[in-house]
């Protein structure tokens, strides 16, 4: 096999039609595709005999290879990423899959995470393979905010935010924590804060907590102090809400017999899918661009499972800001010219989701 990169300027018209042909076949089907097969769907028809020989040519060029030597021939990472870029046939959304996915993400879904939940989950079944999607970070002024006693020990931090959002943080409860404190405390809050971001929220508070610590009660005081730092990271920076992995259908992920057969690699897979350490890095994969970007095998740095493949686009804001990343992890064999468009099309519609809407 050649170390050397191919390019499609290296295949002559004939290598080019036998290889886009193997590729797409193999993509339906996941078994090695023979010589006599396709042999039978070119024109001019073209014995079997020329076709391997065209095939073997496209193995030492690293773009074929065979799982065993009397099988017929799949394509590589290689041959698979060179069909990618320059020969695959993008097949558009469906009537049937644009109205499945506009009725998930339509008016009705619900909370932000709910609506995110529905995505993945209909992401997840029409690609028939595993969904993640990364959930932003909350960046929406502060509306409202309430505490709630639960226990002599415990306390509910209740934050409203101006875009519908509600996030609720339990706390340590401060000793003889009353009706009146969690009021007072509650007023002081949003006295200060309403209207704020939850980062300019914790400057505000780290500012003003010392300056104005006379004028609450010493429970109320302490109450505003163990509530403010419930959003406060260890380097005192917004962490409340932080960005979250959702992941849906990893039972797709069995039906691929050629991933299922290989259970120590799949359960790599599951451990890095329940990781929260590198959902910066999955959105940094998106940064070269504002559309779908489709990693296939080693070049996918953050997951183990080296037979699968990551389609994945960024999701916007109204300003044009990444604030997340939604996509499908499935085999090296997927439908890549149907499941790129349904994911730009999904993160289209889910950033879309994260506009001001009118208020009546």
């Amino acid at each position: 096999m050649s170390d050397v990169k191919t390019s499609l300027s290296d295949l002559n018209e004939r290598s080019r039609d036998i290889f886009r042909r193997l590729v797409e076949t193999y993509l339906e089907t996941g078994e090695p595709v023979g010589s006599r097969t396709l042999s039978k769907q070119l024109t001019p028809r073209l014995s079997a005999a020329s076709v391997r020989n065209v095939m073997q040519d496209l193995e030492e060029m690293g773009l074929l290879d065979s799982p065993h030597v009397s099988a017929g021939r799949r394509p590589t990472h290689q041959g698979l990423r060179l069909f990618v870029d320059g020969m695959m046939e993008i097949s558009g959304v469906s009537p049937e899959e644009k109205s499945t996915i506009d009725r998930g993400l339509g008016a009705d879904a619900g909370t932000v995470e709910k609506m995110l939940d529905e995505a993945g989950a209909m992401l997840s079944g029409l690609a028939n393979a595993a969904s993640l999607v990364v959930a932003p970070t909350t960046d929406a002024p502060l509306k409202h905010i309430d505490f709630i006693a639960l226990s002599d020990r415990q306390a509910l931090v209740v934050l409203v935010m101006e875009n519908g959002e509600v996030e609720n943080r339990l706390i340590e409860a401060p000793s003889g924590l009353t009706p009146s404190a969690m009021q007072e405390a509650a007023n002081y809050l949003n006295a200060t804060l309403r209207g704020r971001s939850l980062a300019e929220a914790q400057r505000i508070l780290s500012d003003q907590i010392s300056a104005r610590k006379r004028e609450l009660g010493e429970i109320a005081n302490r109450l505003v102090e163990v509530g403010a730092a419930t959003w406060a990271d260890t380097d005192g920076s917004a962490a409340i809400a932080p960005e979250r992995l959702i992941v849906r259908g990893r039972a797709n992920l069995l039906s691929d017999e050629e991933l299922a057969r290989d259970v120590e690699r799949m359960r790599l897979l599951f451990e890095d899918l329940e990781r929260k350490s590198d959902l910066a890095q999955l959105i940094d994969l998106t940064d070269e661009g504002d559309g779908v970007r489709v990693f296939i095998g080693a070049e996918n740095k953050l997951f183990s499972l080296a037979g699968s493949s990551l389609v994945i686009s960024p999701y916007m804001n109204s300003g044009g800001r990444v604030i997340g990343a939604i996509g499908v992890i499935g085999p090296t064999r997927m439908n890549y010219g149907r499941i790129v468009p349904i994911v730009d099309y999904t993160a289209k519609l889910v950033g879309r989701s994260f506009e001001p809407r009118r208020r009546d």
